[in-house]
């Protein structure tokens, strides 16, 4: 009996790996820079195209990030612990193989305050 195939969607890496960089304190996924087509796009849909990019070769899949980093954090650090938590995640929920995970530190942001 051949074990049945089970296709993952782009989309679903990109959620994986958005929602993995929301959780690391001190950074936050940088806003794309807009073009003409994504300025037309945007009057549709609210949200900013973020710098968050997945691309899928087979059973591998390589990520690029450009973060916000506050101001005062290690950048070093941090985007390590970026680079790390998502190839840990893609990995465990998808079983696919993280070949790279590229962060870019794009800008430097003040940190936000209580509540925020």
């Amino acid at each position: 009996m051949a074990t049945p195939e089970v296709e993952i969607s782009k989309h679903v890496l990109l959620d994986i790996a958005s929602t993995t960089l929301d959780g690391i304190e001190g950074a936050e996924v940088a806003s794309a820079p807009l073009k003409v087509n994504d300025v037309l796009r945007q009057q549709a849909n609210t949200r900013r195209p973020r710098a968050l990019r997945v691309t899928r070769e087979g059973p591998d899949v390589l990520v690029e990030v450009g973060l916000n980093v506050e101001y005062g954090q290690n950048l070093v650090a941090l985007a390590e612990r970026a680079q790390r938590a998502v190839q840990e995640n893609i990995e465990l929920m998808t079983g696919l193989k993280v070949r790279s995970v590229n962060v870019t530190v794009q800008g430097v942001c003040l940190p936000k305050g209580p509540g925020a």
